[in-house]
């Protein structure tokens, strides 16, 4: 199957100039054992204290645009699953016994070829080996997230890969339905849109155009609010400040396949931080098998959002989109 130009292009880039990407290891927000990758513009940063978690990503020198929870940052070795902060990869569709294993234990680093690959020791409660793989452009902002499910027990198992991204507060949410259409031209429906049954529509940190959908993170409202929709190019963005950050997932399969009656994509809010969530089909992953969910992320700065409108966001996400 043939790549995509915009997955293509980074990734032979990448191959090809690995060594303008400097990776070392040092100490973030009290993980002695952290490593930041960058490529002179822009910095991600993997703690091997815990995790797998990617825990900042942002310009050089810049903000985290990632949330990371004071109380428990620097801390490991807890009994139950921490919120924590930054992104991880989860087992989905969420359920309290395999979804919730904790990850505040040490992790396996491995440095190869401008490629940092974190590795958590099998789950006793899952048999599922989890993986995050991070490679950084070596010039620009665009970075690769590959996230690897491994099946470590005797049986078959079925789940879904569920990377989500656990933001900054005070930004804006933003994401993308699949192309509008007109009636009577175009009858057939195109997307799920999936509310959980805390969802509120009335809830003034939602707003809608023709052709997008964004949440407001408020941390003077407590109150969680999600939806989920499906879309093919599936993406979700976050503007903090005049930064906006951009992630890409191109679903393998159709909304029939996908968890939560379809669903490629969820974005959820509290007080705390909003998340960006792409979602995987259900898949059987067969003993010693393996299975795959990509990301790729994008920065842009010097933004801004006169207004919440098809035209404002259009030009906000300019050259950004799949």
């Amino acid at each position: 199957m043939r790549q995509p130009l915009w997955i293509a292009g980074l990734l032979l880039g990448t191959s090809l100039m690995q060594a303008q990407v400097k990776i070392e290891k040092t100490a973030f927000a009290g993980w002695p054992n952290s490593y930041r990758l960058s490529n002179g513009e822009v910095e991600l940063i993997v703690t091997a204290d815990i995790g797998p978690r990617v825990m900042h990503y942002g310009f050089t020198g810049g903000p985290n645009v990632f949330w990371v929870q004071k109380e428990t940052a620097g801390k490991s070795g807890e009994p139950e699953w921490v919120l924590r902060g930054g992104h991880r990869i989860w087992i989905g569709p969420e359920d309290i016994r395999y979804t919730y294993p904790p990850d505040n234990g040490p992790v396996r680093v491995v440095v190869k070829e401008g490629t940092l690959i974190a590795t958590q020791p099998m789950e006793k409660e899952t048999n599922v080996e989890k993986e995050i793989e991070v490679r950084l452009a070596p010039s620009g902002t665009a970075a690769t997230i590959i996230h690897r499910l491994r099946n470590k027990g005797n049986m078959p198992l079925e789940f879904s890969a569920w990377a989500l991204s656990m933001m900054a507060p005070g930004g804006l949410g933003i994401t993308g339905f699949p192309p509008r259409g007109t009636h009577p031209e175009d009858l057939p429906p195109t997307n799920p849109l999936i509310m959980w049954a805390f969802t509120d529509l009335t809830d003034p940190r939602w707003k809608f155009t023709k052709k997008y959908l964004t949440l407001k993170q408020d941390p003077a409202q407590k109150s969680p609010q999600k939806l989920g929709h499906f879309n093919s190019k599936t993406f979700g963005a976050y503007l903090l400040g005049d930064v906006l950050f951009m992630k890409h997932y191109l679903p393998a399969g159709r909304a029939q396949d996908h968890p939560d009656f379809g669903t490629s994509f969820q974005i959820f809010t509290n007080g705390d931080f909003l998340e960006l969530e792409t979602m995987g089909p259900l898949t059987r992953v067969g003993a010693g098998e393996t299975l795959e969910h990509v990301e790729t992320w994008q920065l842009k700065r010097g933004v801004a959002l006169p207004s919440i409108s098809d035209a404002s966001l259009d030009a906000l996400l300019g050259g950004m989109l799949p």
